[in-house]
């Protein structure tokens, strides 16, 4: 079981309302449309208590890719599943989806514990539990270990870059939506700031914090996608600056564009490097994941509260993580 929570830890929790899920997203009831998404009763030891939830679409082929979502505070699995439009690229391109869940017993709000440092440590608490229901996922859905992504929202978003910093050997690519740097915080009061006025590091310094965590890891880096609203008051925009000069240094490459493009809804695409990572600012945008509800096939998800009606995230995550079988056109 969990440690144990103490009132020190209780108020926190209170107090994170006002924090990172305040924000974060509000929960909206599971649609019929979630039918699908099973719940895995054991996959490890599971050090930070969290349920596991995995969606394996009818005609999915042995050796496929999986993907990591990563809910928002005060979400659970079967709403991201439901509305994140995900669902709709697992099912077209024939992939598998493990959705971590929070539980309110750790966190009053339901978020992903990113800023404590007991669970964003390779081999402890959520980061670990995270891990081992990848492994389930290789060992019991037929997923290939070399193609597993995480992707999240808001405390999800953080906790997605604690993923990419602890576990670079587990995770090929990822995406950060209206998240944090890691290890921007580690204390509830820090986490206040980070979201409203995060440290002005420079790149080296943010990426010895991702560096420390896997210490002497010589292998690749996972690829990184980095979307952020440009009218966020909640993660505000800041964060995904510090998140490119981040995850920048650690793949080795400037932090400056290579290449700058327009797409649909007030959104600008900078890529770095040799496309390692990209940053997506979507002007006018608030604190949410961005879907774009319709059947072309570029459009995703159902617009909810944080869920916002702009692109399709999940579409452009998909295609950069290399799972659609071709390759996109346009950028």
């Amino acid at each position: 079981m969990r440690r144990t929570s103490g009132l020190a830890r209780r108020l926190g929790h209170q107090l994170a309302a006002a924090v990172l899920a305040v924000v974060a997203v509000a929960g909206v009831p599971a649609p019929a449309s979630a039918a699908g998404l099973q719940q895995v009763a054991s996959f490890g030891s599971n050090p930070g208590n969290l349920a596991m939830y995995a969606y394996r679409p009818e005609g999915m082929p042995a050796g496929a890719p999986a993907v990591v979502l990563l809910h928002g505070c005060t979400q659970n699995a079967t709403g991201y599943f439901a509305n994140s439009g995900w669902r709709t690229f697992a099912d077209r391109w024939r992939f598998a989806l493990v959705l971590p869940e929070q539980r309110p017993g750790n966190n009053a709000n339901s978020c992903f514990n990113w800023f404590e440092t007991g669970d964003t440590g390779r081999g402890a608490g959520e980061a670990l539990s995270v891990r081992q229901m990848v492994g389930h996922a290789v060992a019991n859905l037929g997923v290939d270990a070399g193609r597993v992504f995480v992707s999240g929202l808001s405390a999800g978003g953080a906790m997605s870059a604690v993923m990419l910093a602890t576990y670079p050997d587990v995770f090929a690519a990822g995406s950060v939506v209206a998240g944090l740097p890691y290890r921007c915080a580690t204390s509830l009061i820090a986490a206040i700031t980070c979201q409203y006025s995060p440290p002005d590091r420079s790149p080296s310094q943010w990426g010895d914090l991702v560096r420390a965590a896997y210490p002497g890891y010589a292998g690749a880096r996972p690829r990184v996608a980095v979307w952020q609203g440009q009218s966020d008051y909640t993660v505000v925009p800041a964060n995904g600056s510090e998140l490119r000069d981040q995850f920048t240094n650690v793949l080795g490459v400037a932090a400056r564009p290579t290449g700058t493009s327009t797409l649909p809804a007030g959104t600008t695409l900078e890529i770095y490097g040799a496309d390692l990572l990209r940053l997506y600012k979507i002007a006018g945008m608030g604190h949410g994941a961005p879907v774009d509800p319709g059947t072309a096939a570029d459009q995703c998800g159902t617009a909810a509260a944080y869920f916002l009606d702009t692109i399709c995230s999940a579409y452009h995550d998909a295609v950069f993580f290399g799972l659609a079988p071709f390759k996109e056109t346009r950028m």
